[in-house]
């Protein structure tokens, strides 16, 4: 056998996607040499002959094992599968922060601290003197709206 073979070169390029799998686990690409494979008998058998129908049952065996087995390759090959908060609202959503600059009466805008960062604040519509600790609520714009955390509240009567 040469190694000019198109047998060989499909059946090469499939073992060796399929040991990438250890280097580049996530399932896929032990697909991809497995489509490799399934060309390779094709050639041997013959019923494909030539690159063009090569690569054109490649293709089409590529993405009928990637619909139909990426979700057994990643239960058991495992991948990186941790999803973010996409939404930061959500993350400053209930968090405390301190006040630097008094915010309020009305409108007032203030300056409160939020994880080592100076923002701009609203308030519930009352004074909030600096120092305080306060819970945020939402996000208006640039600026964050806040109200006075319930123990702070208590310490203040």
């Amino acid at each position: 056998m040469e190694l000019s073979n198109p047998i060989i070169i499909w059946g090469c390029i499939g073992l060796a996607l399929m040991l990438a799998e250890i280097i580049i686990p996530g399932g896929i690409v032990i697909l991809l040499g497995g489509a490799c494979l399934v060309v390779a008998s094709a050639l041997a058998v013959g019923l494909v002959e030539g690159i063009v129908q090569s690569l054109t049952l490649w293709f089409i065996v590529s993405i009928v094992f990637l619909l139909g087995f990426r979700q057994l390759t990643q239960k058991l090959v495992g991948g990186d599968s941790h999803v973010d908060n996409t939404d930061e609202e959500l993350d400053i959503y209930n968090q405390t922060a301190v006040v630097k600059e008094t915010i309020g009466p009305a409108q007032h805008q203030g300056r409160i601290e939020f994880q080592g960062i100076e923002w701009s604040a609203l308030g519930d519509g009352s004074e909030i003197a600096a120092g305080t600790r306060v819970r945020i609520i939402c996000r208006d714009n640039i600026a964050l709206v806040v109200e006075p955390c319930p123990d702070e509240v208590n310490m203040s009567n």
